[in-house]
């Protein structure tokens, strides 16, 4: 039998404990909240085990026919970028096709969507054969930058890169009002529609007391790792760099002990963001030069724009010219205030601040749809950049010092995943 057959059986195991913890959780511990909620919830919630089972049949197949080795790599690399261009005229022509039946001026939609319909069809038909190809390249080649790094074991990593593009469930997030603090994450089914998600927290939030949001992720560290379909490659390495990230740091304590505080959440959550920025960066550089250069300017640009001081934009109030709007930095006075605002009782003031808050960043072409305590307990543990939804905490800025402190990816990654308290990072600073 093929070493790499091995390799994939030998994984498969991995993959059902991951599946079974990931159900279970929802990669948070089961909690009084989330117990409750599972009764709004049971009937649409996402299957992990029956997605494991069908996505490593898929790993399994592509394994046995060692694929990404059968092409030169000039014909990977178009492989990989033939399969984004067939990705953004698929999500370019379903756009259409609910478009045609969101059109009050469209009086027969289905006729009007034939077009796309069939179109979609070939598309979708050459989706299932360019996909497996392109995922494979898209391992081997993640897997390489990680054997460079020195994030191996024997050359290989372990467990082996395996990610599987599909459409990703949302998550329920459920914080209490009280406080910012992730209480329970409820994976829901992929086709959930937003008005049912906007049911389904005001169910729960009415029934418990508690703040509820309805939430997308980009990715999850299931086994193979679930990515959601996109059209950007530096995105979606970064993306599959993260979600191997939390594979590896399962079997460490940082991974371990993800949801055994909410500092450890925001530890594990950071150090995979910051991991995988920088691997993705290492696979353009290596395999997509052209889009490297790319992604280096709009970085450049952005961070031009950011420490931009002079007035920008339309006219704003008084016929003075608008300053640029910084996400980040409002995002981050919000979370502070509502922090001091919960901290002195003030629930319902909180609750009407962050409404207020809500409007100015749409006013501002940022249409979050609810802006509350759990929308902050969710996007607040990602804190791998200054500013944004993690306010004031300090659990961020303590693992981007020690990114900074590191030698290497390697040795921060290393030093991080030892350990199973926030109190052990604030001792490695301090030495």
């Amino acid at each position: 039998m093929p070493q790499r057959v091995v390799l994939a059986l030998e994984n498969l195991l991995f993959a059902f404990i991951v599946a079974a913890l990931v159900s279970t959780s929802g990669a948070v511990p089961s909690t009084d909240p989330g117990d409750r909620a599972r009764r709004f919830t049971l009937a649409i919630e996402f299957d992990f085990v029956s997605w494991t089972v069908n996505a490593a049949y898929v790993k399994l197949g592509q394994s046995a026919l060692d694929t990404p080795f059968h092409f030169d790599e000039a014909a990977r690399h178009r492989l990989v970028v033939d399969y984004l261009r067939l990705m953004e005229n698929i999500l370019w022509d379903e756009y259409n096709l609910r478009l045609a039946y969101t059109d009050p001026s469209i009086l027969d939609p289905e006729s009007a969507s034939a077009g796309w319909r069939a179109d979609l069809a070939s598309l979708y038909a050459r989706q299932r054969q360019l996909a497996p190809l392109a995922e494979s390249v898209l391992q081997e080649q993640v897997s390489a930058v990680l054997a460079d790094l020195g994030l191996t074991t024997g050359g290989q990593p372990v467990p082996p890169v395996a990610f599987h593009i599909s459409p990703l469930p949302y998550n329920l997030i459920i914080s209490p009002r009280d406080k910012i603090r992730q209480d329970a994450s409820i994976s829901l089914l992929p086709d959930l529609t937003v008005d049912r998600a906007t049911a389904l927290e005001a169910e729960v939030a009415a029934a418990l007391d508690v703040s509820t949001l309805v939430v997308p992720v980009g990715g999850i560290g299931s086994y193979p790792t679930m990515v959601m379909r996109t059209t950007s490659l530096d995105w979606l390495a970064e993306v599959v760099a993260h979600e191997w990230i939390h594979n590896w740091l399962t079997l460490r304590p940082l991974g371990f002990n993800y949801s055994t505080t909410p500092e450890l959440r925001t530890m594990n959550e950071t150090a995979a963001s910051i991991a995988g920025t920088e691997i993705s960066l290492l696979v353009l550089e290596r395999y997509y030069p052209e889009l490297y250069a790319e992604r280096s300017r709009s970085m450049a640009a952005a961070g031009a724009i950011r420490t931009v001081s002079l007035p920008l934009g339309p006219v704003g109030v008084g016929g003075l010219p608008r300053l640029p709007f910084d996400f980040r930095a409002e995002m981050h006075t919000t979370r502070v205030r509502v922090d001091e605002l919960l901290a002195a009782g003030k629930i319902v003031e909180a609750e009407a601040y962050m409404e207020q808050r809500r409007q100015l960043f749409w006013d501002n072409g940022y249409p979050i749809r609810k802006l509350n305590q759990a929308y902050f307990a969710f996007y607040g543990a990602y804190a791998d950049a200054p500013g944004g939804a993690a306010g004031e905490d300090p659990v961020g800025p303590a693992v981007r010092a020690l990114r900074e402190q590191s030698g290497s990816l390697a040795e921060f990654l290393k030093t991080i995943a030892a350990m199973n308290s926030f109190q052990q990072l604030q001792d490695a600073l301090a030495k």
